[in-house]
């Protein structure tokens, strides 16, 4: 009896076990009897859970002081942290005061390593003293340098690299154990100390001195061209002056001429280039005679003379300011300012502002200051009863009753007295009345002969031969052209 009872509960129990399975899959049967039943299981257990929870009381602790500066810094080694919020690799040792000793002085190093530069204004004794050099070092060094260059010619920004050595005591300069610099363009010296005394060693550079030779088309303007084919400045400015003593340079010159021009150029080894003076310069222009001129030395003194012998400076220089272009020529004109014609004595030359102005020949200073509507006014006075004069300048470069050579620069371009803008007013006086510069010519001149010209033609034959190491202009092509 007993047993079949106990076998009737636990059918029971089995089968109240079967139909409220807690572990019911709420993703299967939705909305059957069975799936009711666990979701009505499931917020019974979770809000049993969360009452439960709200009864906790919370564990009492001690709250932390934060953290002071020292205490963050010896811990930034631990923090885990990117760098810019001071985590870092490795944790701070910080010393122990019991374990440090004072040092009783601070050790020096047994050689210093340095380099001085030579400044405008301060001589090679004066950078030697600032770089740490004793008095007596300085002495022997310019007394070693003084049978080899002249040190006071030495160029500012030259590098001067020194090792300075142990000394006794620190109340002595360190002795000099080694310096070097470049002395000359071909030259670099090492001053050494050897058994005590200091020795100068000589190590020549070896120079390239192939002159450099540029041709091209003149094209825009022979400035521009000469500089864009990487002429310069200084020889272009040369060629330019040297020219205007044989051709008009403003109607001399046309866009189909060809110029060609050699310069002086040394090339040291170590790579540092050095431009001289022209040596050589000559217009191809279309139609017209080829202009030649080269640099001769006669009568002790460097002078230029065209291909035939004769002096290139004879007369009055054609264009005699610098970069110019003519902006009104000589005769009767209408005055911009004044609003009426007038006789315009001389030729005007539209240049930058502060060009240099040359003396068309050489002459005597007879006039220097402000005269009238031509402003600040220069007046030369040549032989044969010519005279020059020249107006609108911005300041001068001589004094008056000076001498002046031909070529020579006596001022610069300006706009002062009536004018519209900076510019030459240039103007020709022979025996007292005005003609026209562009017009004007002269014979004479020294002329090569004999064995001056002989040699004179054999420079200009050798000079003609080199070959052209610069880059060439090419023609422009016009628009509808095909080029040749």
């Amino acid at each position: 009896m007993a047993r079949a009872r106990l076998g009737r509960w636990r059918e029971a129990a089995a089968g109240l076990a079967l139909g409220t399975d807690l572990s019911t899959d709420l993703g299967a049967g939705i909305g059957t009897r069975h799936w009711w039943l666990g979701l009505t299981s499931c917020l019974l257990l979770c809000g049993t859970a969360i009452t439960l929870a709200l009864d906790v009381p919370l564990i009492p602790a001690a709250g932390r002081a934060p953290l002071t500066p020292s205490q963050r810094e010896a811990l930034s080694g631990q923090f885990i942290a990117p760098l810019a919020f001071g985590g870092r690799t490795g944790a701070t040792t910080r010393p122990d005061p019991a374990l440090v000793v004072p040092l009783a002085e601070i050790p020096e190093r047994p050689r210093i390593e340095l380099t001085a530069r030579t400044v405008r204004g301060r001589s090679l004794g004066a950078t030697l003293k600032r770089a740490g050099v004793g008095a007596s070092d300085i002495d022997a060094v310019e007394g070693l340098l003084r049978g080899v260059v002249n040190a006071s010619a030495i160029p500012s920004a030259t590098d001067i690299d020194l090792v300075l050595g142990r000394r006794e005591t620190r109340s002595m300069p360190r002795p000099l154990e080694l310096m070097g610099l470049r002395a000359a363009f071909d030259l670099r010296v090492a001053v050494s100390r050897v058994d005590g005394a200091l020795v100068l060693k000589r190590i020549p550079i070896k120079i390239d001195s192939t002159p450099l030779r540029v041709n091209g088309l003149v094209a825009g303007g022979l400035d521009r061209a000469l500089r864009s084919a990487g002429v310069p400045a200084s020889a272009a400015a040369e060629c330019r002056r040297v020219m205007g003593y044989v051709v008009d340079m403003q109607r001399g010159v046309g866009k189909k001429d060809r110029f060609d021009i050699i310069v002086e150029r040394d090339r040291a080894e170590t790579g540092e280039v050095r431009y001289g003076g022209m040596v050589y310069a000559a217009l191809d222009r279309a139609g017209k005679e080829k202009l030649e001129v080269a640099r001769h030395k006669f009568g002790g003194r460097q002078e230029w003379f065209r291909q035939t012998g004769e002096s290139a400076r004879k007369g009055l220089m054609r264009t005699p300011v610098d970069g110019a272009r003519l902006t009104s020529a000589f005769g009767m004109r209408f005055h911009p300012l004044l609003a009426y014609s007038r006789m315009h004595q001389g030729v005007d030359f539209g240049a930058r502002h502060g060009a240099p102005i040359f003396a068309a020949a050489a002459g005597k200073v007879a006039f220097v200051g402000p005269h009238g509507g031509h402003g600040n006014y220069i007046r030369l006075q040549h032989s044969g009863g010519l005279a020059t004069a020249y107006a609108h300048m911005s300041r001068f470069a001589v004094k008056s009753g000076q001498q002046v050579s031909q070529g020579q620069v006596i001022g610069h371009v300006g706009s002062t007295g009536v004018s519209t803008g900076p510019h030459l007013h240039y103007e020709v006086w022979l025996k007292g009345k005005p003609v026209n510069p562009m017009t004007l010519k002269f014979i004479g001149g020294t002329q090569l002969s004999g064995r001056d010209l002989n040699n004179f033609q054999g420079e200009l034959s050798r000079l003609r031969s080199l070959a052209v190491t610069g880059a060439d202009t090419p023609e422009p092509v016009r628009p509808g052209r095909r080029p040749a």
